[in-house]
């Protein structure tokens, strides 16, 4: 038996909630199967886009009180983790696996001198045109950048994580034979002054999250599932190459060059370096697709020390 850390990306999970729940009733067999063969399963889950739709509706409604930012990551957590948790129950049911699956609100410590708070670079919510996004910078002085030639989104910062403040909670429900969802849209980022906790307006890089709980519960895998079965050089040009089976050191080199997008393959791979940096265990990156397979190392790329 084997403890695994799946992180399944936000834009993965639909553009509207009916969307959402028919295309994580297909998410759910592959994890099911993992869950079958023994193995203890933690799910972290994305929220770019529906974090930003939620805060995006209670801006531009005048009947509406505004939401601070960390509100709405809660509530992403709540509507993406009851949906993730409800399809992954109606398979295990139908599988006749008997087992109970829980989502666990959950709040992640970040620095508040952190100086990515600085720099926002976490792209939320929808994609707009240039005319809209120059629109948006004059009326709501929102952060704007262009995401990897998809169109202009909205940035925020985002901090490194520190610590998962319900960890324990976590082990405690893995102890009790219990499925795992946590630290959904990279968790509600709280600081901490004088013992009293407080949400910040951030958003968490979900595979950073998987990463640290990944390190914290000592888990044997991480996998992000993400939109293309493999990590790719050179990526969308004649001279494509998929990497299959890498090292950490064949790695670090590309991430220094700027060889992957930041807002797109970076912070995976960066995750699975900094996952790896502190175990000997094997991170894999591939898409929701070939989830099976790349579970049992039979695609996806494959990193090892």
């Amino acid at each position: 038996m084997s403890r695994y850390v799946v992180s399944l990306g936000g834009n993965a999970l639909g553009n509207n909630a009916a969307e959402q729940k028919e295309l994580l009733k297909n998410v759910a067999v592959p994890i099911v199967e993992l869950i079958k063969d023994g193995h203890e399963v933690v799910i972290v889950h994305g929220n770019g886009p529906q974090v930003g739709m939620i805060n995006l509706a209670f801006t531009e409604s005048s009947s509406t009180p505004d939401m601070p930012f960390p509100e709405c990551g809660a509530m992403s957590q709540g509507y993406i983790g009851f949906h993730l948790q409800n399809a992954v129950l109606n398979e295990l049911r139908h599988q006749g696996v008997r087992k109970m699956i829980g989502a666990l609100v959950t709040q992640v410590l970040v620095d508040e001198n952190d100086p990515l708070f600085q720099n926002p670079s976490k792209p939320i919510g929808a994609f707009y045109s240039k005319e809209q996004m120059e629109s948006l910078v004059k009326e709501k002085h929102y952060v704007m950048r262009e995401d990897s030639g998809r169109g202009y989104r909205r940035v925020v910062p985002s901090p490194l994580p520190i610590d998962v403040i319900e960890k324990d909670m976590i082990q405690s429900l893995l102890k009790d034979n219990h499925v795992v969802i946590c630290s959904g849209g990279g968790g509600i980022p709280v600081i901490e002054k004088e013992g009293v906790i407080t949400g910040v307006p951030a958003v968490i890089d979900k595979d950073y999250a998987s990463a640290k709980i990944g390190e914290l519960i000592n888990a044997d895998y991480l996998v992000i599932l993400t939109a293309v079965e493999h990590v790719y050089v050179n990526f969308n040009k004649p001279n494509q190459k998929a990497l299959e089976k890498v090292t950490v050191n064949d790695l670090q080199p590309y991430l220094n060059s700027d060889e992957f997008a930041q807002g797109s393959m970076y912070p995976k791979v960066n995750a699975c370096l900094k996952f790896l940096g502190v175990s000997q265990k094997t991170a894999i990156i591939s898409s929701l697709d070939k989830a099976v397979d790349a579970f049992k190392q039979k695609t996806g790329t494959i990193i090892t020390n």
